[in-house]
């Protein structure tokens, strides 16, 4: 009985903890994807919050919605930022942002969750290493082979990590197709 009732103080604790801290979590967890944002895209390259409206649309590769953030200036669609979930990493799913121009070019790419190994996998964060910038300014078709060097690609691949860079050079490639297909849906919003 003693027993029972300690489970039971222990188990109401918890939940008010829970409760107590849920909403100071999902403001941290706003504010970083804020900044991931504009790592991403720039604020010199838009005037609206770009977390504000996004946009879903299912991608026809996978069957799973993409959230994509429209940056607008005086209302115009100047470019997009793309969710992107590499589902091949070495330790399970990779979710990042991939900030395209109208053209098709990149803008960047941010990691923004990840179980990766760190000290190796981890690496794809840009506050480890500077893995992830190889990708800015990057096109659909330039660079000629979307793989990484150990494959015969253009991309550099992390030490002990290969698992991890191929899957985020993949997604990467796979979500400047989404933008391709998308484009014109993405620009007349």
């Amino acid at each position: 009985m003693v027993l029972g009732a300690f489970a039971l103080a222990i188990a109401s604790v918890l939940t008010l903890v829970n409760l107590a801290t849920k909403p100071s979590i999902e403001a941290n967890k706003l504010a970083y994807l804020d900044k991931q944002l504009a790592d991403v895209l720039p604020g010199s390259l838009h005037t609206n919050l770009l977390q504000q409206n996004p946009l879903i649309i299912t991608d026809t590769r996978t069957g799973k919605p993409r959230t994509i953030y429209i940056a607008r200036n005086q209302e115009k669609a100047v470019s997009a930022v793309i969710t992107a979930n590499a589902a091949d990493g070495y330790s399970g799913e990779i979710e990042f942002l991939v900030g395209i121009l109208p053209d098709g070019q990149l803008t960047g790419v941010r990691v923004i969750d990840h179980s990766e190994t760190p000290g190796l996998g981890d690496d794809i964060e840009l506050d480890k290493s500077n893995w992830v910038l190889q990708f800015d300014g990057k096109t659909i078709s330039l660079p000629v082979s979307w793989a990484v060097k150990r494959d015969g690609g253009d991309f550099d691949q992390l030490t002990g990590a290969t698992i991890t860079s191929r899957a985020i050079v993949r997604e990467v490639h796979h979500t400047l197709e989404f933008f391709h297909t998308n484009q014109q849906q993405l620009f007349t919003q």
